[in-house]
C-alpha cells in the first residue's frame, strides 16, 4: 500500500509543543519507527502550516496514493475547503489527532471532517498513526 501522512499547523514542534499533550518525541523520529513497522508498504511523509497546500498536496496525492492519513490539526475546526477537498477525491482519508478532541477546549470538539473521512482515531498520542495504517490495511486492501 501506498500513504502519505499529511500533517498540518505546527506538527512539525511535536517534541517541544506542549509535551505534556503531544509528547516528548519528534514526529519525524516516531516516522523512523513507523516506516520501520510497515517496511512491506510506502510511506511518504508531508507537512506544512498552510491550509491551502494541504489542500493542493491532497488533490495531488489523489489517485497517486492508495490512502491519506491526515491530521489537520487547528484546521479540523475551521476548515470547511479541507472538508470539501475530501469530499472532492476518491482516495480515502484517515482523520487522526494525537490529543483527545473531544476532551479539550469547547471549540477543539468539532471537526469538520469526521463525518466524511473513512476513519477517525482521536487521543492514541503517535501510535494513532499506526492504527490509521493498520485500520487501512484492514479495510481498504481486503475491501
Amino acid at each position: 500500500m501506498k500513504i502519505i501522512i499529511i500533517n498540518g499547523p505546527n506538527l512539525n514542534l511535536l517534541g517541544k509543543r506542549e509535551p505534556e499533550i503531544y509528547g516528548y518525541q519528534s514526529f519525524e523520529t516516531y516516522l523512523k519507527k513507523l516506516k520501520k513497522e510497515f517496511a512491506s508498504h510506502h510511506i511518504d511523509y508531508y507537512q506544512t502550516n498552510h491550509e491551502g497546500s494541504i489542500i493542493d498536496k491532497m488533490q495531488d496525492a489523489d489517485n497517486q496514493y492508495d490512502a491519506i492519513v491526515l491530521n489537520p490539526a487547528a484546521y479540523t475546526h475551521t476548515s470547511i475547503a479541507i472538508a470539501d477537498c475530501i469530499k472532492a477525491i476518491d482516495t480515502p482519508v484517515v482523520e487522526v489527532h494525537i490529543s483527545d478532541i473531544n476532551k479539550r477546549e469547547a471549540f477543539r470538539k468539532h471537526s469538520y471532517i469526521k463525518d466524511i473521512v473513512a476513519h477517525s482515531i482521536t487521543g492514541q498520542g503517535l501510535d494513532g498513526y499506526a492504527m490509521a495504517i493498520k485500520w487501512l490495511l484492514k479495510n481498504e486492501l481486503n475491501s
